[in-house]
């Protein structure tokens, strides 16, 4: 498996020939033909057909410009390749062919552990491969986003080509050995999640895929592997950092960049069955999709940041190239122009720079075809195209074309100069989804599909009436005997799910939560309310992580003492309370109103999770979050069991409500942000009213940002989960 020879139909590359067929000039400006979506979807197919390497098939990532190629774009193309058989623009023998080529090109590319020298390794492809000897680009990872979109694309071949000719049993034949091939359960970590990637010389990247974005294809397919599957609470791991909240008026799971909605839903459909937390939410994920697309063009249409062009027909954020220069003053601000980014909006997710992807809408046509298709023709009437359909991106706001590589030259503003592999591809296979919905009758027919979704925990709709034939006969793997790859790192962000509080008046608390790590259901847990500082303040629901947080992510801290965190985040302009904004220490009877949203989250939380040790209940906090801890140790004394505010202070005329607490108090003697003598005259107070088990640390070396070694020090934090009421 990791030295394969190549085929006796010779990989020797030629420099120079490398297209499966000489593109046709540009049909830009007064010969673009009229609109129809025959014809927009033809020729981003042609993408793939006319541009594929004549040697080793390999679809290139992007085009004229000519870097290497793209597995992803690879896998997209497997599949255009059926469309274009089924809307008759190849037969389907010329497709077969093409196909047969790809695959074996693929199969017969070398794996290994090398540096150089391989296309692979475990049946995992890296993400870009060279143009000519279709092997590792520089040092690309090893990456499972883009091997699980190339296997989409050989699946849906494996399905197609079912007649009983040479030629089609050995793409059945080839797809199957592809796909059985790839060693799901090597990526798997011990939070039953699958990582992003792997170098040969460093290992798995921390990073790993969690909920919600573009991978649900690939943990489907690795849920339904018949010989290296991950174990069924993989999709459970997937789905507990979900993002819900409200955004533009829809109630969905975010992800910002629309591709995130759209990869999946290429070659499944969605409509009608649900998974166990999409039963909860009363929708399916198509419905998720729907929302976000138009929330998409909400914001598009709202237009805050007052780019040219966006309206009610001009919309779309996704990932995508952009005019790539520094900035730019822009309606009076000083206007970032990024170069290929993932731009998008959601609740928890800002990136705009007046960039519009035609893959954004289009693609999303399926889902709101009322407002898609619209825009795909306002699109294609307004802006240039070329003979494969829409360029990658436009920005109508950008109009220094001359001072942009990217840019088209002699156009009035930025038109990109490429088209793009991943992009092309879902507007032909979304299009063909809409017209015909191909590609997801295809889908349903193939057992690793189906196996993934049924272990997933889906029912509903079609799957409840798929025929049971399609998975028989097949010898599975067990799954449930997978077990994590001890040197895949732990991703610490993905340790917490991510949810809103509303209260009554419909305040929004946007909050994050960290269970127990491998928690025991015979067993209590303590928790911890950490409180961010003023300049995490937001509503990103992202912010509040930034300072501290994850010192009690440490995988010392997390085995020796598993506990829920619990780190809300405070609006802007407002605080947590105890503090003014010149940073006096206040204390009102009555609380602010993200203090008082914190207080009742908190008995919510303690109301959901009966495993939380009432005695064991603990707050926290920096800056800001220092005098919120204070001010809220004084409101409830009761509830909490020990108290460890950061350079805050306290309010030394209700000290006495908290003389039964344990509190250590730590402040740096150089901080000129919040002096320290609100630290020390809280101590003080604490003191004189008689609490014994005050403690004070003092850096005598260090300024504002004490945080990082009072979180990261294990002796601060095993005092921290030492102390119980009523010791």
């Amino acid at each position: 498996m990791l030295f394969r020879k190549w085929l006796i139909f010779s990989l020797i590359l030629i420099p120079g020939a490398f297209r499966a067929q000489q593109p046709h000039a540009l049909a830009g400006g007064a010969d673009k033909p009229a609109f129809s979506l025959d014809e927009v979807q033809k020729r981003h197919f042609l993408y793939f057909w006319e541009l594929a390497h004549s040697e080793n098939f390999q679809i290139p990532d992007r085009y004229p410009t000519d870097h290497f190629s793209s597995i992803a774009a690879t896998g997209f193309g497997l599949s255009a390749y059926l469309v274009g058989v089924e809307r008759g623009w190849v037969s389907r023998e010329q497709a077969a062919q093409r196909v047969l080529k790809t695959l074996e090109v693929l199969k017969a590319l070398p794996q290994g552990p090398q540096m150089t020298g391989v296309a692979g390794y475990r049946g995992w492809y890296y993400h870009f491969l060279n143009t000519q000897d279709a092997l590792r680009f520089k040092n690309v990872e090893l990456s499972s986003i883009d091997t699980g979109l190339l296997m989409a694309g050989v699946l849906s071949c494996m399905t197609y080509f079912d007649r009983d000719n040479a030629t089609e049993k050995a793409i059945r034949d080839l797809s199957d050995f592809l796909f059985r091939r790839v060693e799901f359960d090597w990526y798997l970590n011990e939070h039953d999640r699958l990582s992003m990637g792997w170098f040969p010389d460093r290992g798995f990247l921390p990073a790993e895929w969690h909920g919600y974005n573009e991978a649900m294809i690939l943990n489907i397919m690795a849920l339904g592997s018949p010989t290296h599957p991950v174990p069924a609470k993989t999709w459970d791991a997937w789905c507990a950092t979900y993002y819900r909240a409200d955004f533009k008026g829809q109630d969905m799971v975010n992800f910002g960049p629309l591709f995130g909605h759209q990869y999946s839903h290429v070659w499944i459909d969605f409509r009608d069955i649900r998974d166990p937390y999409m039963q909860k939410m009363g929708i399916d994920y198509f419905e998720n999709s729907r929302r976000a697309a138009l929330a998409n063009r909400r914001y598009c249409i709202d237009n805050p940041l007052k780019f040219k062009g966006y309206g009610e027909q001009i919309w779309g954020l996704t990932a995508c190239d952009g005019p790539g220069y520094a900035n730019k003053m822009y309606e009076g601000r000083e206007q970032v122009f990024q170069g290929y980014s993932a731009r998008g909006v959601a609740a928890d997710y800002h990136t705009d720079d007046g960039t519009i992807a035609p893959t954004a809408a289009v693609a999303s046509m399926p889902f709101a075809p009322e407002y898609c298709l619209p825009a795909t023709q306002a699109m294609w009437e307004r802006w240039p195209v070329g003979p494969y359909g829409f360029f990658d991106a436009y920005n109508e706001s950008f109009t220094w074309t001359d001072q942009s590589e990217s840019a088209q030259p002699g156009r009035d503003f930025w038109v990109d100069k490429d088209y793009l592999g991943i992009d092309q591809g879902p507007i032909v296979l979304m299009i063909e989804n809409y017209r015909s919905g191909f590609l997801w009758s295809l889908m349903k027919k193939n057992p690793y599909i189906v196996r993934g979704l049924q272990r997933a925990g889906f029912t509903g709709g079609w799957l409840d009436r798929v025929d049971s034939k399609i998975t028989a006969g097949i010898d599975w793997a067990d799954g449930e005997k997978a077990m994590p790859n001890p040197d895949v790192p732990l991703d610490r962000s993905s340790f917490f799910s991510r949810a809103v509080y509303k209260d009554k008046a419909g305040n929004k608390l946007p909050y994050q939560l960290m269970e127990p790590w491998k928690a025991k259901t015979s067993e209590k847990y303590p928790l911890v309310l950490f409180l961010h500082g003023s300049g995490e303040r937001g509503d990103d629901n992202s912010s509040q992580m930034r300072n501290g947080v994850y010192g009690f992510c440490e995988r010392k801290m997390l085995e020796e003492h598993p506990c829920y965190l619990l780190v809300p985040q405070c609006p802007e302009g407002l605080r947590w309370g105890g503090s003014s904004k010149d940073w006096s220490a206040l204390y009102s009877p009555d609380p602010t109103v993200p203090g008082r949203m914190t207080l009742e989250l908190l008995e919510k939380i303690l109301e959901e999770h009966p495993q939380i040790d009432r005695n064991r209940i603990y707050i926290t906090g920096l800056s800001m979050g220092g005098f919120g801890t204070f001010d809220l140790l004084a409101r409830r004394p009761e509830l909490f069991a020990a108290g460890m505010p950061l350079c805050g202070g306290g309010d030394p005329d209700v000290a006495d409500r908290m003389k039964n607490i344990p509190i250590w108090v730590f402040h740096g003697r150089l901080d000129d942000a919040v002096y320290p003598q609100f630290s020390r005259r809280s101590v003080d107070a604490l003191k004189k009213a008689g609490n014994e088990r005050v403690k004070y640390t003092e850096y005598s070396t260090l300024g504002h940002n004490v945080w990082d070694v009072t979180y990261y020090n294990p002796e601060v934090l095993e005092w921290l989960f030492a102390q119980r009421k009523g010791q």
